[in-house]
């Protein structure tokens, strides 16, 4: 991966790593299927009167919608309402690198090269360490739907890796309206018009803020700018990078909601940024060692 272009990944993970603290102060306005469906609704109105719809099959953009809107943010908006720590979800959710991996694996025919594997080694014993130490609130409940969240998210990814090299900004814009019909019937069967109604007419505006920053900030840039390298490398290459989002959730929880970071979290954290380091700078450390031996 280039350097501008791991630059562009590290400004999405810092994007997605603290917006798990806002997810939570639009979580205190609004019911969690509810501020799915506004976060959607505002990534593709106005854009869509804007924004070209990308050459692509309709079904790439139905399941994209589906997938990432209904299935991720549907499932972890449900369980950070009540049953997991915005720190704890952003490690939780992470899981969709390794079930992106396995699926690439499986369903497109990637396969994994040695440094690629001692890097996610590195990265699993790291997630293993904060798994075994969690003493945040989490419910079984919460653990299920974030997994859930996560397995989904992977679905997504390899929906727009198989959408291939297009306008990513407009494939998020129209994919966007497809997330929006499943999460607003599911609010209206579980959350109720009337809470509905009251949510809408008393949100103040950091849930109106917190709802802009989901559509514009998380998903149009966030997803645009992920979906778009993950078209252009392997998913083992891009997918590793998104571990850096619970680095960046846990800061950002510490510093908003004072969630501890005891040494072994920062221990957890240092072992994912050295598999992640493995993974971005091994073939550059590799060629130039190439060239090295070959002078010599």
């Amino acid at each position: 991966m280039s350097p501008a272009h791991l630059l562009l990944a590290l400004a999405v993970v810092i994007v997605w790593g603290t917006n798990f603290v806002v997810i939570k102060l639009g979580l205190a306005e609004f019911p969690p299927l509810l501020f799915a469906t506004l976060r959607f609704a505002l990534s593709f109105l106005p854009w869509l009167l804007f924004v070209k719809r990308p050459p692509v099959a309709w079904r790439w953009l139905v399941g994209n919608g589906v997938f990432l809107g209904f299935g991720m943010f549907g499932l972890l908006f449900i369980a950070m309402r009540a049953d997991i720590t915005p720190g704890v979800a952003s490690l939780v959710v992470q899981t969709q690198a390794f079930f992106t991996i396995g699926l690439s694996m499986l369903l497109l025919g990637e396969r994994l090269r040695g440094f690629q594997a001692a890097g996610l080694a590195l990265c699993v014993a790291g997630m293993a360490v904060l798994f075994a130490h969690t003493d945040a609130s989490l419910t079984v409940r919460g653990l299920i739907l974030t997994l859930g969240a996560g397995l989904s998210w992977a679905v997504a990814n390899l929906i727009a890796k198989r959408a291939g090299r297009i306008d990513m900004l407009g494939f998020m814009v129209w994919s966007s309206l497809f997330a929006v019909p499943p999460l607003l019937l599911a609010s209206l069967v579980f959350e109720g018009p009337q809470r509905i109604g009251e949510a809408l007419a008393q949100a103040n505006w950091i849930g109106w803020s917190a709802a802009f920053w989901q559509g514009a900030a998380n998903t149009l840039f966030g997803y645009g700018a992920w979906n778009w390298l993950l078209a252009r490398y392997p998913a083992a290459t891009v997918s590793p990078l998104s571990l850096l989002v619970p680095v960046f959730g846990m800061l950002a929880a510490a510093l908003a909601y004072g969630e501890p970071l005891p040494a072994w979290k920062l221990g957890a954290c240092a072992l994912l940024l050295a598999g992640l380091a493995v993974i971005a700078l091994w073939p550059r450390i590799g060629a130039w060692l190439g060239r090295a031996t070959a002078r010599a």
